[in-house]
């Protein structure tokens, strides 16, 4: 941190000077270059001003240059924790505007996939709250856990990040075979790991006091900010479009397994809840999955496309419900091979400026502990 500029403030004979500190541009609490304005008042922030923009992509740009088969390399870059569902979105305003029904067994491929996902993002959130990576310990157990999960999408998808797998109209290729019932294990193992390991960490009377009443978000100002993801239900927001908008097979699930996880709180330790929570009913939804691709009797993964694809003149709007929180995409078409307009709300943005309404009143010693609590992708945000 370093002394930004001083505020003077006349009171009468004497002469008070608030003291704004630069948090930036790096520290360990963001994936990624964010840079916080913060004015204090002897150890607690009076105000928080995030500044945003150290690493902006121009993605929306490059996507009008792009056809609608290469802006998906450029689709699942500004998350990347969260490439499949980043890919996902774009595939799914672009179908909708060609009209596109994808195969059964593409749908649930894909609803497994993003859930798979949802567990690589929230296990790497959770392992950043743990300070040690010693063996035995949550981090540790988190680590391990994505490797399990990277294996196995590895093997799909053939990246191990950027994953590349959907295409507009389905897929890029079918599962391999064995791959199901290999998951099926994997999801098993993972789910050990996270009730043995990661889960009790949240619980640990250590951890809940470090973060218990830190940055608190009421949920009148989750909603002004547009806040969305676990951090909007951490508030009590009860928002999930997987349940309220329900695309691919999640209009399939029953309650009892697409569960939606809430807390009121509007803390750290609330935020840190969800995240825990929201992994075993992401892993809950990859068994209910695998137990329909079990049951489908093989079939197409993707629909034959013209080697050039146009979409018609129009426009569409298509959202879903990343890790992080919602993320849409604003497609406007001229009737040509590439996007005439492509612009994405992601989530991370919305997210962040909520910092500004949060952090005043946080001990300047709990300011890591509140930023790793808000979740946020720098990249997200520098779209």
């Amino acid at each position: 941190m370093r002394v930004a500029e001083q505020l003077t403030v006349s009171t009468g004979a004497l002469e008070t000077a608030d003291v704004v500190l630069s948090l930036a541009p790096h520290h360990p609490a963001a994936h990624g270059v964010l840079r916080l304005a913060l004015t204090l008042a002897d150890d607690r922030v009076v105000t928080a001003d995030p500044h945003v923009g150290y690493m902006h992509r121009g993605a929306e740009k490059l996507f009008e240059a792009r056809d609608f088969r290469q802006i998906l390399v450029l689709a699942n870059r500004h998350d990347w924790l969260s490439a499949f569902g980043s890919e996902l979105g774009v595939v799914l305003a672009v179908e909708r505007m060609l009209g596109i029904e994808v195969p059964d067994r593409a749908v649930w491929i894909r609803t497994l996939l993003a859930e798979l996902n949802r567990v690589l993002s929230h296990l790497m959130f959770l392992a950043g709250a743990s300070s040690s990576l010693e063996p035995g310990t949550p981090a540790a157990a988190a680590f391990t856990a994505r490797e399990a999960v990277q294996t196995v999408m590895e093997e799909v998808c053939g990246g191990r990040i950027h994953f590349m797998f959907n295409q507009v109209g389905g897929l890029k290729a079918d599962l391999p075979d064995g791959w199901v019932g290999r998951t099926r294990s994997t999801v098993a193992t993972v789910r050990a790991l996270v009730d043995a390991r990661v889960a009790p960490m949240v619980a640990d009377e250590t951890f809940q006091q470090a973060h218990r009443g830190v940055a608190t978000l009421p949920v009148e100002l989750a909603t002004a900010y547009g806040v969305s993801g676990p951090l909007a239900r951490a508030s009590g927001l009860d928002l999930d479009l997987r349940r309220d908008d329900p695309y691919l097979a999640y209009a399939q699930m029953p309650s009892s397994v697409l569960r939606i996880i809430t807390r009121h709180e509007g803390d750290a330790l609330a935020r840190y809840e969800c995240l825990a929570a929201q992994i075993g009913v992401a892993l809950d939804v990859a068994d209910h999955c695998l137990d329909a691709l079990a049951e489908l009797s093989g079939g197409p993964v993707n629909v034959r496309l013209p080697n050039v694809v146009r979409t018609p003149h129009g426009e569409t709007y298509a959202w879903t419900e990343n890790p992080l929180g919602i993320n849409g995409y604003y497609l406007v078409s001229r009737g040509d091979r590439t996007p005439w307009r492509l612009k994405l709300r992601s989530a991370s943005f919305n997210n962040v400026q909520a910092l500004s309404a949060a952090l005043p009143g946080t001990h300047l010693r709990d300011l890591t502990v509140a930023l790793a609590s808000f979740f946020y992708v720098v990249g997200d945000i520098d779209k």
